[in-house]
């Protein structure tokens, strides 16, 4: 029987290979993975938060701050007054241009990663893999 710290050392490992070789396919795009992500997640959620797209991309206020500044300058994203001293986020056409190409890359990584199993084996692991992220309550 395996022991659950082997289990969550085979995700991280898993994870780990994804993130290498996003980073090696993201590279002919000048961005990093977590460039991508953030455009990702701007494409998924329009006018996010600064501290909204800090959490979805597993980082600091601040962090995500200085990240935000710089992928405006490259004309990647918009940063755009909201309510208040909220500043909003939104993708430029540039931004959604390497979004897509990121996200194809991303979508082919991910595919090869999981192509040893079948159909049901992928479904059982999302399910599986679901039902451990529900039984944490700091998720």
């Amino acid at each position: 029987m395996r022991e659950p710290s082997e289990v969550g050392l085979a995700v991280k490992r898993l994870q780990h290979r994804h993130h290498r070789a996003l980073s090696k396919a993201l590279s002919p795009l000048g961005l990093s993975v977590v460039q991508w992500d953030t455009l990702r997640h701007l494409d998924r959620n329009p006018d996010a938060s600064l501290h909204d797209l800090a959490v979805l991309t597993f980082q600091t206020d601040q962090s995500f701050g200085s990240l935000a500044v710089r992928m405006a300058e490259r004309g990647l994203i918009e940063r755009v007054p909201g309510p208040g001293r909220a500043v909003r986020h939104r993708l430029t056409d540039e931004g959604a241009r390497l979004r897509a190409e990121g996200q194809a890359a991303a979508d082919a990584i991910v595919a090869a990663s999981f192509d040893a199993l079948t159909p049901e084996q992928l479904d059982d692991l999302g399910a599986l893999l679901d039902a451990a992220l529900g039984a944490d309550p700091t998720a």
